[in-house]
């Protein structure tokens, strides 16, 4: 198998999801160089740690750690993480928040065959539903906490969440529309785009109205 710096020689347009499965697995086991103490807010607005590719061995002197360490601190703080920012004219890798947690918790930070296509969410009154809590297993405490640090900046202080299936199989993380202040229609797609950086990418979400639904819970 490649190394991990002879993988990230191909080019960018020649890069698929097998590219990244090959990549996901090197990176786990490489170690990388921290190129900033404090988190950096990126273009899209979220705070990522700053790092390259390293031949070096672990050593604090050079700010050398292996990628697993990192990412497992990471996943307690809230943070994404960048790999060589220098590479023109995009970094090798961007890590969402959510795609580190997923990582700590199931060993993959992107679950292909789950991975969902947006969808509007619609209940009506002839729906068999099944709802319940989040488990732990599906939102550990560690990421509920980082989310209602999210939610206590934008002035929401008792997020609501619920989870709702209508086939029994697949379940969406809804957001209670009520709990989020009842914004507007318009502003839904934002809302669930920003919280959908801090989930994996195959977690489905929505915002939905309490009315006629019970078991919402605090995060």
């Amino acid at each position: 198998m490649k190394t991990l710096a002879e993988h990230l020689t191909v080019k960018e347009e020649e890069r698929n999801q097998n590219w990244d499965e090959v990549f996901f697995k090197l990176f786990s086991e490489a170690n990388i160089k921290i190129m900033t103490e404090d988190p950096q807010q990126g273009p899209d607005g979220w705070p990522y740690l700053i790092t390259e590719t390293s031949d070096q061995e672990i050593s604090s002197e050079n700010k050398v750690d292996s990628a697993q360490k990192v990412l497992r601190w990471l996943s307690d703080k809230g943070i994404g993480l960048v790999l060589n920012p220098r590479r023109n004219p995009y970094p090798d890798y961007v890590f969402s928040y959510g795609m580190i947690w997923s990582f700590r918790e199931t060993g993959l930070f992107i679950k292909y065959n789950d991975l969902v296509a947006e969808k509007e969410f619609v209940l009506d009154q002839n729906s068999f539903i099944k709802t319940g809590p989040p488990s732990a297993e599906y939102l550990p405490d560690y990421v509920r906490l980082v989310l209602k640090d999210f939610f206590r900046d934008q002035g929401i202080f008792d997020a609501r969440v619920l989870m709702i299936s209508t086939d029994g199989e697949h379940y969406d993380l809804c957001f209670s529309l009520e709990s989020l202040g009842t914004p507007p229609d318009s502003e839904h797609e934002g809302i669930l785009e920003a919280i959908s950086w801090f989930l994996p990418p195959h977690y489905s979400i929505a915002v939905v109205s309490e009315q006629g639904l019970a078991g919402f819970a605090s995060l």
